[in-house]
């Protein structure tokens, strides 16, 4: 019989998944990785984000990986993003997934492009946007989520998910409290366990010190034998935790006893319930199964930001006619008072919290 032709193994496929930006919004894509690593179980997938974001997707899936890119360092600029397209050209990438859209991301995918790989990127709903935080003529409508958006890039690069079963970074124990110090575990069967997440980026995301301060009082009065956990880190957030954690006993400022994300990551697992703002602690609960009661000024839900897995009936805002806008809450007040925010009660606040401790 004659010899068969040798044929040339079909090359594997590999995707490039690009994200920058922000902790939350990098957060955002942890279910729809996971889901399309789990529905194509021989596909590999790298995720390009900065070094921050590692904790997120190590031991995610068996064929996700992580690679950083220091994009203000080492990377920057024409001659820095030349330079990391060498590098990854060299990956052997086969697909790329630009979940991000920006100048950096755009470069990368201009050379891609020239390159003749398939590639595709998300699609940011500029015009919705608009219309739903414009002063006048105002439409308020729901805009696809953010998980919506990346799953539609993988969508269109063949890669469709029909489910996304994304449930926590952990196992439903939650993670390991060893790991952590003294201060903060073990947890006993009486207590409740609140995290607390009162900053963000803007001021237009950021519920007034004072009124915060009413939640936590109220919250020590209602639950003595409650544990409060202050997530932020920065000098304001250190000067104002200090400052709670020396007025009650039960409060811990997360910052200066837990030193990496990952670990903060393990003590969200066992929270009971997150209070948080439009911000990325908000994100990182989510990833942990957490409940967040969260908090809406001049941002809103209706942006396709809402925490993966987390009910529109927990998140708080107030039905003004100005809001929402802006959508990343980076523009100041036009009214000067942030009233979307100082108009909120905490006792509003801590009754969401109640419904959910109950």
């Amino acid at each position: 019989m004659p010899q068969s032709a040798k044929t040339t193994p079909m090359k594997r496929q590999h995707i490039l998944v690009i994200r920058f930006s922000s902790l939350g919004d990098v957060a955002m894509t942890v279910p729809v990785v996971y889901a399309v690593a789990r529905q194509y179980p021989d596909v590999r997938i790298t995720v390009l984000s900065r070094s921050y974001a590692r904790p997120l997707f190590e031991d995610l899936a068996p064929n996700v990986n992580f690679m950083v890119a220091d994009i203000k360092g080492e990377y920057k600029g024409i001659f820095g993003l030349n330079a990391l397209y060498r590098r990854l050209v060299a990956k052997q990438f086969t697909h790329v997934a630009d979940l991000h859209s920006v100048l950096r991301s755009g470069y990368l995918r201009m050379r891609f492009n020239l390159g003749r790989f398939k590639v595709k990127h998300i699609d940011k709903h500029r015009k919705s946007r608009k219309r739903l935080v414009a002063q006048k003529g105002k439409v308020r409508q729901q805009l696809p989520s953010s998980f919506d958006n990346y799953l539609e890039v993988f969508s269109k690069l063949g890669f469709p998910v029909s489910a996304t079963d994304f449930h926590s970074i952990f196992p439903p124990e939650g993670g390991n409290l060893n790991l952590l110090p003294k201060i903060v575990g073990p947890k006993r069967s009486w207590e409740q366990w609140i995290g607390i997440a009162p900053f963000a980026a803007h001021r237009g995301k950021i519920y007034p010190k004072d009124k915060t301060q009413q939640v936590i009082e109220l919250l020590t009065q209602q639950y003595p034998k409650a544990r409060l956990f202050f997530f932020g880190r920065g000098k304001e957030e250190d000067a104002v935790f200090d400052e709670w954690t020396e007025q009650f006993p039960q409060c811990v400022n997360v910052g200066k006893h837990l030193e990496t994300l990952h670990q903060e990551l393990i003590l969200m697992s066992h929270l009971d319930v997150m209070l948080s703002m439009d911000s990325a602690n908000m994100h990182l609960a989510s990833l942990t199964a957490t409940p967040v009661v969260s908090v809406w000024g001049a941002t809103d839900p209706l942006a396709g930001f809402m925490g993966w897995g987390q009910s529109r009936d927990n998140a708080i805002s107030l039905d003004l006619d100005c809001r929402p806008c802006s959508i990343y809450g980076q523009k100041p007040c036009r009214f000067g008072d942030y009233r979307c925010m100082s108009g909120i009660k905490p006792e509003t606040i801590v009754e969401k919290i109640t419904k959910l401790l109950k």
